[in-house]
């Protein structure tokens, strides 16, 4: 039995082991029109197995670069494209610098850092107050599905201020939302469902009796 840890390992796994014995039978032809006919054939088949490929500008060219690529780069024939080159594909690719963000709580997220900043720059007013109203209760429900356990709304307060630099102050009339309406889920568009859903149930019923 023929197992395919025995056989040659495979360069570009993605066509399988028929497109790579069709480049290597490619490869050994001499005969010119009968290598370009071979050629064009092996293309359009690996254009079949892969047609997500089409979504990527110059497909073709990829597909010609792998078809270089399995035959180890011994493929001799006048290529549309420029040929790929066996240290070129050996070249690293560049280092890539992943953006960080410094967070001074985590499970805040840099989206409620963003919009402290945003509230920092209003003017004094209403506005103001209602957005540092709406910042606080985010940030209540934030650390409740962080912690899973009650919080003093004096930290939530404390946690405002640090993070705004004492810049953002609620109003005084201002209270932060309880613990049961901030970790509460949204049930009632589920129940109305499961509802209607009994309801035609029993009419179906009722229907075939």
């Amino acid at each position: 039995m023929d197992y395919n840890t025995e056989r040659e390992q495979l360069i570009i796994p993605e066509y399988g082991r028929h497109v790579q014995k069709m480049v290597a039978h490619a490869t050994q032809l001499t005969d010119i029109e009968e290598k370009k006919k071979c050629i064009e054939a092996i293309i359009g088949y690996m254009g079949q197995l892969n047609p997500h490929l089409r979504d990527i500008p110059d497909y073709k060219h990829k597909l010609w670069d792998h078809l270089f690529i399995m035959s180890r780069f011994q493929l001799e024939i006048d290529s549309p494209y420029e040929k790929p080159s066996p240290e070129k594909l050996a070249e690293k690719p560049d280092t890539m610098t992943y953006p960080k963000s410094e967070f001074t709580f985590s499970y805040y997220g840099k989206y409620i850092e963003t919009m402290i900043e945003t509230a920092i720059q209003m003017e004094e007013g209403e506005d103001k107050y209602i957005l540092t109203g709406m910042i606080l209760n985010h940030m209540k429900k934030c650390y409740l599905a962080w912690s899973k356990s009650s919080v003093d709304d004096k930290t939530i307060l404390k946690h405002l201020d640090k993070l705004s630099k004492g810049k953002l102050q609620a109003h005084p009339d201002f209270q932060i939302i309880d613990d049961e309406k901030a970790t509460k889920k949204n049930t009632a568009k589920y129940t109305k469902h499961k509802k209607g859903h009994q309801k035609n149930n029993n009419k179906n019923k009722k229907r075939r009796y």
